[in-house]
């Protein structure tokens, strides 16, 4: 038996060994002192491995053994911290490119299951109507508690036009609902632009991928077509954009910032972690050879008035360009709190064509502020209503600072405790029932989903404010 142990030692030391060279180890370490491995827990390490080798009730293979014990390491660090298995490294890379297979699902793992974090514009998600906050407990009859969120996520994708069961639980619900959606190839519009009228103009961004800064000049230039003069006021609508790519929020951002404006800085251990990013060529073209879209900008879009709308599911890239233009007092920020994911996640890849996603550091403001477990706070605080003015339950929307084990904010110990939440107001059925055959819904003969909607509550009162200011600023 004592063979085997040291056997299994050798293969348990080698391949943490392994991954540790991989993440350039030494460079992790505290540079002031030396860090020795840990022996004694490594030894446990290996007597654990032997022992699940030798007694378990059924074989098991090494690799499966190494590979939970990855992904049980980097899951115990924060919710966003994961190791990605050759498909799931594959699937990432191709999820920034605007489009993969699957529900259309920004999720998280929270006490064992899965919530949901935000659904994406136009998936299958979002008009099967799931929201953020929604915990799933079964995909099909399997049930979530026990699932590492890799697995989850891989049940979740599918081959197109097949069909999966989603049971929810969802705060404010008496009992469990149930969805069956459609696996679809999620092609995600990343831009949507709209003339609301004349001189306002109205542009949603809907997640940061890899042409977003493209997109985002082009949608300007159509509007500013659409209105033949310079705009009086423009909309940038983050309300569940749950982020994407750094380079595009930074190219979004240097769109209405002056050149070389700080939009986002980031603090870590290392110093590859250590990043003061500028509304500068260099820090949001994907290559030296890309040619800079944002001097195709359409004139007067770096003086528009602008307001920016963010909700609890604005998270990560769309919290950097808010709190950029919140801090340069570039744009007037409505809504309500942002979801606070203000760390940064590192895709390391590994020899084997796996890779892990991990937490190197965390965002701060222009100012100085960490969004981390905070978010940015609107300048207006505008909630969600429905179409008569009644505001809708969001007592129960999921904030990072309501995950377990979520990374702390840093500098004040009060944004690491999730905000109070209200009492869910008493629902009359009779009311309900009524209030649902019309709220939220345009006349639509078509079918298609517009790009904003009749009854946005939120909108409308941006679109307000934009002609109240423009009021003062002719006076």
């Amino acid at each position: 038996m004592r063979g085997k142990l040291q056997k299994f030692g050798l293969i348990a030391m080698g391949a943490l060994l392994g991954v540790m060279l991989s993440l350039n180890y030494s460079a992790v370490a505290d540079k002031t002192k030396e860090t020795p491995l840990p022996v004694e827990e490594l030894r446990a390490f290996a007597e654990i491995f032997g022992k699940i080798k030798s007694d378990y009730v059924e074989p098991v293979e090494d690799k499966k053994l190494i590979t939970e014990a990855i992904n049980g390491m980097l899951s115990g660090l924060d919710p966003h911290s994961a190791y990605l298995d050759a498909d799931a490294f594959k699937d990432l890379q191709v999820g920034t490119q605007g489009e993969f297979g699957g529900l259309g699902i920004e999720v998280g793992m929270e006490d064992g299951f899965v919530k949901v974090v935000s659904p994406i514009e136009d998936t299958p998600a979002f008009h099967a109507g799931l929201k953020s906050g929604d915990l799933i407990i079964k995909l099909d009859d399997t049930p979530v508690k026990g699932m590492t969120l890799n697995d989850a996520v891989k049940r979740m994708r599918g081959k197109p036009n097949t069909q999966i069961t989603l049971t929810v639980m969802r705060k404010g619900e008496n009992k469990a609902l149930t969805f069956t959606l459609t696996r679809a190839i999620i092609k995600i519009q990343s831009v949507k632009s709209k003339l609301l009228e004349s001189g306002f103009g109205y542009v949603r961004v809907t997640q940061f991928q890899e042409h977003t800064g493209e997109n985002l000049v082009t949608a300007l230039d159509n509007l500013y077509k659409q209105n033949k003069e310079p705009l009086k006021g423009l909309i940038l609508d983050l309300r569940n954009d749950p982020g994407g790519l750094l380079n595009g929020a930074v190219g979004v951002s240097a769109a209405f910032l002056p050149e070389n404006a700080l939009v986002v800085y980031t603090e870590g251990r290392t110093e590859d972690a250590k990043m003061k990013l500028t509304a500068s060529k260099e820090n949001y073209l994907r290559g030296a050879k890309e040619s800079d879209y944002l001097k195709n900008l359409p004139a007067g879009v770096k003086d528009v008035t602008m307001v920016v709308l963010i909700n609890v599911g604005s998270a990560s890239a769309s919290e950097i360009v808010a709190g950029a233009l919140q801090d340069h007092k570039r744009a007037i920020i409505m809504g309500t709190q942002s979801f606070g994911k203000g760390s940064v996640q590192t895709v390391l890849p590994l020899g084997n064509g796996t890779a892990i996603k991990l937490t190197t550091a965390r965002y701060f403001t222009p100012n100085g502020r960490s969004i981390q477990a905070k978010g940015i706070t609107p300048d207006i605080v505008v909630e969600e209503a429905t179409v008569n003015g009644v505001e809708k339950d969001g007592a129960f929307n999921l904030r990072e600072a309501d995950l377990e084990r979520h990374l702390t904010n840093g500098q004040d110990s009060k944004a690491d405790k999730a905000p109070p939440k209200p009492q869910a107001p008493k629902k009359d059925p009779a009311k309900d029932k009524d209030k649902d055959k019309g709220a939220g819904k345009d006349e639509n003969p078509s079918g298609e989903r517009e790009v904003v909607s009749k009854n946005d509550y939120q909108l409308n009162q941006a679109v307000n404010l934009l002609k109240g200011l423009q009021i003062l600023k002719n006076r």
